[in-house]
C-alpha cells in the first residue's frame, strides 16, 4: 500500500486518541492526514494519548487539541456509542477523514498454557468480537472490560493469570508474548475511525441558529444527526423521503436516545455523495432544517478504506515502535 507524506510546508498539529500506545485507534491516528485528508500520512504528526473517547473530543472542542481520532463503527459489533454520544452533546465538531482499518486481535500474556488464565481485560467491543473463541479456548476466564485495548497490559508483568485482547503490536510495543492471533471471530473484522477536527458546522431548525464550515474538506461521504418532534406519526419518513426524493443513498442510519426522556432518539446518518458533488447540497439542508427539532452537521469527507489495500499488518511494522505513550 503507497503511503503518502503531507507536504514538508504544513506544519503538524498534534491529534489526540484513544491511549495508552498500541490501540487500534493510534495506529489509525498514525495513518490520518487532517490537514490535507485526501492523503495518507505515516506516523508525521506528534500523538497525545486521552484515557476515553470523550475526553479526547473534549479536548478539541474546548480547543485544547487541534485533532482527535475516534473509532465510530465496528462492522461486527456496531457503532460505538460513547464517540456518537459526544459528538451530538458537544458543539462545533467536524469531520475531516474517515480511515476504515481491518483489526486482527490478539491474546496477549505470559501464561505458559491457556488453562491458568483466570481473567482477560480488553475493550468492550474487542471482547465481543472475540465472544466465540473465548468461550471456546477460555471457559475458565473471567472476562473484564477496559476503557480501551492497551490500558491494562502494564498489569501483565506481575500477574502471569491475566491476558489482555490488544494488536500485535500492542504487544510488540511493551515486549509481551502473543498467545494466540488472530482471535476474532470473524476474519473480516474492520473499524471506521473519524478523523475530527474544530470546525462549527452545526445547526438548529429549532432556534434559527445557522453556520457551517467553508474548510470542510469535501469528499464521498457526509454525516449528519437530527432530531424530531416527539410522538409525531411519520416523523423519521420525512427526512428519508428527502434523501430518497434526491437520490441521496444512506450507508448508514443508527439511532441513540436522547438521554432527556423515554422513547426520544437521535438519529445519525451517513450519505454517499453523488459523483461530481464533494459537499451536501444547500436544498437537503434546508429541507432538513424544516423537519427536524434539532440537525447537526458534521461535514462532507474522504473516506479510506485500507481493508481493500492490503495487509495492514505490513503497515503497522513500519510504524514507530519505541516507547510507550503515556495519557496527559
Amino acid at each position: 500500500m503507497e503511503l503518502r507524506s503531507a507536504s514538508a510546508n504544513v506544519s503538524p498539529s498534534p491529534v489526540a486518541f484513544l491511549g495508552p500506545a498500541g490501540t487500534y485507534t493510534e495506529l489509525a491516528a498514525l495513518l490520518a492526514c487532517p490537514e490535507q485528508p485526501h492523503l495518507h500520512s505515516q506516523g508525521s504528526h506528534p500523538l497525545v494519548p486521552y484515557p476515553t473517547i470523550s475526553a479526547c473530543l473534549e479536548a478539541v472542542a474546548v480547543g485544547q487539541q487541534q485533532w482527535a481520532v475516534v473509532p465510530v463503527e465496528n462492522s461486527v459489533e456496531g457503532g460505538v456509542s460513547m464517540t456518537l454520544d459526544a459528538l451530538w452533546q458537544l458543539e462545533g465538531l467536524g469531520i475531516r477523514q474517515a480511515l476504515i482499518l481491518p483489526i486482527r486481535h490478539a491474546l496477549i500474556g505470559r501464561a505458559s498454557r491457556l488453562e491458568q488464565i483466570e481473567q482477560v481485560y480488553s475493550h468492550p467491543q474487542a471482547l465481543a468480537q472475540c465472544q466465540a473463541w473465548l468461550r471456546s479456548h477460555l471457559p475458565q476466564a473471567t472476562l473484564i472490560p477496559t476503557r480501551s485495548t492497551t490500558e491494562e497490559l502494564d498489569r501483565l508483568q506481575e500477574q502471569p493469570s491475566a491476558a489482555v485482547i490488544a494488536s500485535e503490536r500492542a504487544a510488540t510495543l511493551y515486549q509481551l508474548p502473543v498467545l494466540a492471533c488472530p482471535i476474532n471471530d470473524h476474519p473480516d473484522n474492520c473499524t471506521r475511525f473519524w478523523v475530527i477536527g474544530r470546525a462549527p458546522l452545526s445547526r438548529s431548525g429549532q432556534q434559527g441558529e445557522t453556520s457551517a464550515d467553508p474548510a470542510s474538506p469535501g469528499g464521498s461521504h457526509t454525516s449528519l444527526a437530527f432530531s424530531l418532534p416527539h410522538n409525531v406519526p411519520g416523523a423519521l419518513l420525512k427526512p428519508l423521503q428527502v434523501f430518497a426524493e434526491r437520490g441521496l443513498n444512506m450507508s448508514r442510519i443508527e439511532s441513540r436516545p436522547t438521554k432527556k426522556s423515554a422513547g426520544t432518539y437521535v438519529f445519525f446518518v451517513d450519505l454517499e455523495n453523488p459523483i461530481g458533488q464533494p459537499y451536501l447540497d444547500a436544498e437537503v439542508v434546508a429541507a432538513l432544517e424544516s423537519i427536524a427539532e434539532t440537525l447537526k452537521l458534521f461535514g462532507s469527507y474522504p473516506v479510506h478504506d485500507l481493508c481493500k489495500q492490503g495487509d495492514l499488518s505490513q503497515v503497522a511494522k513500519a510504524l514507530p515502535s519505541e516507547g510507550k505513550a503515556r495519557p496527559t
